[in-house]
């Protein structure tokens, strides 16, 4: 006789009753300092849930062992949702960063109604991890409602979640949002006939992206189907962080120091100190110094158009944070680095540099390198979390803030702008130095690719970036992550809430462009991408400019 554990729901939801799970990192040494805030935010939606007429059951309690509640593996989720009533409305409450994998999985066979709900906060921001679970949750095809507040007490936030509980759904106004035809006029502009060059020549000769394992931190948004990869001409080249250990151990420290010592003559200010634990040291930039040495010996190795490290599980515990790596190797003035015959590598060219791994910020970065230095144009690129924003004289200002490192050619001043700090170390325990600083005024243009099924979809728009006063930019700094650099900008033609409804990712991918040639290259983008078969929506006013 076949024996199977008992498989009936014992977690329901009675009438006017709704589930509330939430989810976080892997890392408990994250989990914990986080835990307080998820219970101040917990205690609003209560609230609210009891003034709507409804009673919220937490499907999950406080694990005293831990110090928190969160779900914290993919194990732990699995577990949880096999005793859910896979019919019962669920809200999905998230307050900070978390790993999508450890409950997207299980809310694909959910049948209930599903409410992903953020609270909009710098320095918790769960909004970036709601970002990225509604990107996961859009790749696997599973319907849900997205929602966010500052404080769970303002009128969009109340009338929201009563739309959700009459209705399960919640239709934000996405038309900010415009598809672009495949033959679309932007094609026959003489900037859309050199898009379509660049595109034709990706499609020919291919650009191999170089990624040193993927997934990073749960992002199943940020993980392409091969073939999606392979139909527009990008394939993966996956590679072993083990092997990039190996390859860092052949870098000797007279070439680590030479490369050290190149940027503190540039003037980059390293902030020293002498405790491993907590403080950067040089043996900590030095060991940087010789991962993106190897990193770029890879890259001419396997021929690829673009690198970047998983780092974050397994590596972190293991050697000095990718970022410094990752910034350096993405800018045009760089160390010369040399392969082993003493040739230097991409010398005068940045070395498109996929932070985090993640696919869909991959292919615009990559993209972008290839179209505009066909063009002549400055060509380094980045991604950037959205991580937050608020108001400032009248005006609302993003927080786009990278978890380590840009360009130096984003930072104002270059490299002599930038500070190196430590990485903190409840995510960073072998520590390792950022590129951190205040990103530089411009025009840009932005990006990021997502997909649904094997089809790649890219959203585009344009957008400034500012130097805000400094005591207005420090504000910014200690409400985020004051280690890391952080752009203040905003979005041609989209709000907020524009954003924040439709957006498929926590991550955005900007290359600055000047303002007189930025037309050109926004259509030639539009046209390259098309070209590539992947499928566009030009998101707010930048559609005036194809």
């Amino acid at each position: 006789m076949l024996k199977l554990p008992e498989q009936s729901p014992s977690i329901v939801a009675g009438e006017k009753e709704i589930l509330v799970v939430t989810n976080a990192d892997l890392r408990e040494s994250a989990n914990v300092p986080c835990w307080p805030i998820y219970q101040d935010y917990s205690e609003r939606l209560e609230r609210e849930l009891t003034a709507q007429g409804y009673k919220m059951v937490r499907a999950h309690g406080y694990d005293e062992s831990r110090g928190h509640g969160f779900i914290s593996s993919q194990k732990e989720g699995s577990e949880l949702f096999s005793r859910i009533d896979p019919d019962a409305p669920l809200i999905v409450l998230l307050t900070a960063w978390q790993y999508s994998h450890h409950i997207a999985p299980s809310l694909a066979s959910h049948r209930g109604p599903i409410l992903l709900l953020a609270n909009f906060d710098g320095t918790w921001p769960g909004l970036v991890g709601m970002l990225c679970m509604a990107g996961s949750l859009t790749s696997l095809g599973v319907e849900y409602a997205r929602l966010w507040s500052d404080s769970f007490e303002d009128d969009f936030f109340k009338q929201g979640l009563a739309t959700w509980l009459e209705s399960g759904k919640i239709d934000h106004n996405l038309s900010y949002l415009e598809d672009v035809s495949s033959d679309h006029p932007v094609l026959q502009t003489p900037a859309g006939k050199d898009g379509i060059k660049v595109g034709e020549y990706i499609l020919r000769n291919k650009a191999i992206l170089g990624l040193f394992d993927t997934m990073c931190m749960g992002m199943m948004n940020g993980y392409f189907p091969i073939k999606a990869l392979t139909d527009i001409g990008m394939p993966l080249e996956g590679l072993s962080q083990s092997a990039l250990l190996v390859e860092m151990e052949k870098v000797p420290q007279d070439l680590r120091e030479a490369c050290l010592k190149f940027y503190e003559d540039r003037g980059m200010q390293f902030q020293w100190g002498e405790d491993e634990a907590t403080e950067l040291t040089r043996a900590q930039v030095l060991e940087q110094c010789a991962m993106m040495i190897a990193m770029a010996r890879f890259t001419k190795r396997f021929g690829l158009a673009a690198v970047g490290v998983q780092y974050q599980q397994g590596l972190k515990d293991c050697c000095a944070a990718s970022d410094f790596a990752e910034g350096a190797i993405g800018s045009t003035e760089r160390f010369p680095i040399p392969d082993e015959d003493g040739s230097i590598i991409c010398e005068g060219k940045p070395i498109p540099c996929v932070n985090e791994v993640d696919m869909g910020t991959a292919i615009p970065q990559t993209m972008l390198f290839r179209l505009l230095d066909a063009m002549g144009l400055p060509s380094e690129t980045t991604l950037h979390d959205v991580r937050w924003g608020s108001a400032y004289e009248g005006t609302f200002y993003w927080d786009l803030e990278i978890s380590g490192a840009v360009p130096f050619e984003h930072i104002k001043d270059g490299i002599a702008g930038a500070k190196g700090y430590r990485q903190p170390p409840m995510f960073f325990p072998k520590g390792g130095s950022t590129i951190a600083g205040q990103c530089k005024a411009g025009r840009f243009i932005w990006a990021r690719a997502h997909y649904v099924g094997t089809d790649v979809i890219m959203h585009i728009g344009t957008g400034e970036a500012f130097e805000l006063p400094e005591d207005e930019f420090e504000r910014r700094r200690k409400a985020t992550t004051y280690e890391w650099p952080l752009m203040n900008a905003t979005l041609d033609g989209v709000e907020r809430d524009d954003l924040m409804a439709g957006h498929q990712s926590n991550h955005i991918t900007i290359a600055y462009v000047a303002s007189d040639k930025l037309q050109d290259v926004l259509r030639a983008f539009v046209a390259q991408a098309l070209t590539q078969g992947i499928k566009v929506k030009i998101a707010g006013s930048a559609k005036d400019s194809l």
